[in-house]
Formats: C-alpha cells, structure tokens, sequence
C-alpha cells in the first residue's frame, strides 16, 4: 500500500509494499489506525456478536429539488445500526454513491449496446436517457445505487455505528455538472442530516414512522431519540459522491451544516474530482480530517484524485490519509456497479490485455497490475474506511 499520514507541512511518500496476500489487518497502516483505544470498535468485545438491523426510509422520488434547477430528488436511504442502541449515542456515517445509471431497464441497456456496436449515436442517446431519467418510467424498477455498499453497512454497524446509505438517482440524472453537482450532493447530504437531527432530538419530523424492513418491506418502528450522536458524524463519498461529501465538509461551506450537526471525518473514495473545477477554495477542508483513496486499476479516475485532495488539505490541520489500493478498480466498491450483482450496468471497468488475464492494463504508475477480485477489494476498501472512522469518531 503507498499512504502519506504526515502533517501538510511535512507530508513525504511513505514505501510502496505490495501485500495482496496479506490478510486484511496487517493491510491497515498503524498511522492510520492510530492508538489502539482509537483504532478500537465503540465497545470491541462485543462486536462479533453484535446483531444489525437493516432498514430503508423512501420520503418520495420529487421530495427534494435540486438547487438552482428545480429537477426532482428523491429523499430515500438504507439504514444499518445495531441492534441494542443501548444508551450511549452512535456517531452517525453518510455513504453517498456517484454518478451512475438510475433505472434497470434492460431493454434499453440492450439498444443502447446495439446502437454504440453500430455506430448509431442517436439511438444511443434515447437509450441513455431512458437509463437516466427520473422517476422511473411506469413498470422500470429504479436502480437502487445506494444498496451497493450494504456490506460496508453492516460492517460500520458491528463497529457501533449508525450508517445512512443515501440515493442520490436524482441527481445523477439531472442537467447539474462539475461544481454544481458536487454542490447538489452536499446539499442533499445536508438535507439527510437535517431530518436526522430533527428525529434524534425529539423523535418527530418526516423520518418519524418512515423505516421499513429491508427485506420484508414492512414497518418498523424504531426510536432514534438520544441515540444517534450528530456531533460526530462521518462523511463517505464515492466517486462523484467523493466531491459531494468534500464539497460539504469544506471550509467555505460549513455554515450550511444543519443546526446541531458537525462532521468530524470525511472519506473520499475513488473521488472523481476530475470533472470538477480547479478552484481549491470552493473544497478547501483545514478543520476535518480527511482521507483519500484510490485503486490502481481504476478505470474512471486517475492520479489526480490523490494530488487534488492533497492540495484541498494543503492548509489543514486535522489529518489527512492517502491511500492507494494495487488492484483495486472503480466499480467494485460498490456492489450494485460490480458483475457479479447481475444489475444493469454494472461491469469491470479496469483495462485489461487478453494476453494478461487476471490482471489489468495501463494502471497508474505501471504498465501492468494484477487485480483484485471484488471480494478481496471490497473487504480490504472496507477494512481502511472502518479504521478511518474508528480513529476519529469514537472517544
């Protein structure tokens, strides 16, 4: 792994060691996992055998309004915490997804490769638009994006976590681009937290009676009250959702953090800053530790995600963490993206040599990589974002 956990001021490239081999907890840099008290779960002994509870809210698909445009938005998310809250308040973990198809229609996922192996490039734009609209058309289920990273739920939740995995298919289908979808996502990130402060301090407000089974759909009623610690809340974003959740966090933009809400952590993941402005004051963050990372067979983003967020956190006085992943690709971070979730869309986007099978080509740094397969990075991604939120926000 290649990391960089130094002060802005000192900041140097630590040894790059492959060890993908190595089982998960010798993967995890001490600097990162910090003390051992720090590095701990909220109450570590109890972990393994800590149950978790999945749940879903859905406010409607126009029940908020994308700034500045007006298109809809959904307010909808799953839910992973434990079982027994107990009574010690939860930090609370937003997972926000990126930029990807909104709805599973097949027949249109099947014209859309038509039209591109024959070159018809209108056709493949109606294609495209009937995977990107929102809503849905009638009788289309939508692509549920934010399921994709319920494995890493539940893993926060056995560490005493509350997660809100928020869908954001609105977005991705709205005109909003560059600066302003990073803003939209913020915007929406603040929103969730807005009804969650309002349903942790008093139990009312449009989350109150909202959750439902994950599994069975059906009602569950759950009090939140005094549970859910929003003064220490973590912010994880991937791809475009990364410039969402650092557009947010940044300095320039706190003063939009809902009343009683302060974000103490924020993870970039395979953040695509690279459709986003050069303006470092619009994602400058000194006061939120931050980490970034990225794996070495993305397909989608490149280098730059690292020295972006490098320069965000020139001036920042919290922490930062690079993290650089050999073999991880883009997509298998999130399940809904991945090949084997059978979703429409989903795909290995790293590239690949049919002389070099298993691993992938012109990755950064090198002209070959062997790659990990999505069980490996997916245990290994959550291994790092776990012991990232550990370290700063449990006391």
């Amino acid at each position: 792994m290649t990391y960089d956990d130094t002060p802005p001021a000192t900041r140097r490239r630590l040894p790059r060691a492959r060890a993908l081999a190595v089982s998960t907890a010798l993967l995890l840099p001490q600097v990162l996992l910090g003390s051992p008290a720090s590095a701990a779960p909220l109450d570590a002994p109890a972990r393994e055998s800590r149950g978790v509870a999945t749940l879903t809210y859905d406010l409607g698909d126009r029940a908020h309004r994308v700034p500045g445009t007006g298109e809809p938005v959904e307010i909808a998310a799953t839910v992973h915490h434990p079982k027994d809250l107990d009574t010690t308040p939860r930090p609370l973990v937003v997972l926000l997804h990126g930029w990807h198809e909104t709805c599973a229609d097949r027949s249109a996922e099947a014209a859309r490769a038509a039209a591109e192996k024959a070159g018809d490039w209108d056709a493949y734009a109606a294609a495209g638009q009937k995977l990107f609209s929102w809503p849905c058309a009638p009788g289309t289920p939508l692509l549920p994006n934010e399921r994709g990273y319920d494995y890493l739920g539940e893993e926060l939740a056995r560490d005493g976590f509350i997660v809100v995995s928020v869908r954001a298919n609105g977005i991705n289908a709205s005109s909003v681009s560059g600066d302003e979808n990073a803003s939209a996502r913020a915007d929406l990130i603040n929103r969730h937290l807005a009804l969650w402060q309002q349903l942790a301090t008093s139990g009312r407000g449009s989350l109150a009676g909202a959750f439902r089974d994950a599994v069975t759909g059906e009602p569950r009623r759950v009090d939140f009250r005094h549970h859910v610690d929003l003064d220490n809340v973590g912010t994880m974003g991937h791809s475009r959702g990364g410039a969402g959740v650092t557009w947010q966090a940044a300095d320039r933009h706190r003063d939009r953090w809902p009343a009683g809400v302060r974000v103490g952590a924020v993870m970039a993941l395979a953040p695509a800053y690279n459709v986003m402005t050069e303006d470092m004051t619009a994602y400058g963050i000194t006061k939120v530790p931050v980490a970034v990372v990225l794996g070495t067979c993305d397909g989608q983003v490149g280098r730059e995600a690292l020295s972006f967020a490098a320069d965000a956190t020139a001036g920042s006085s919290a922490g930062f963490h690079r993290i650089e992943i050999p073999g991880a690709n883009h997509n298998y971070f999130n399940t809904q993206w991945s090949p084997s979730g059978g979703q429409v869309a989903a795909g290995d986007d790293a590239g690949h040599d049919d002389a070099r099978p298993g691993q992938c080509a012109e990755p950064g740094g090198s002209a070959y990589e062997p790659q990990l397969t999505e069980t490996a990075q997916r245990r290994i991604g959550a291994a790092y974002i776990g012991a990232f939120f550990r370290r700063y926000l449990t006391r």
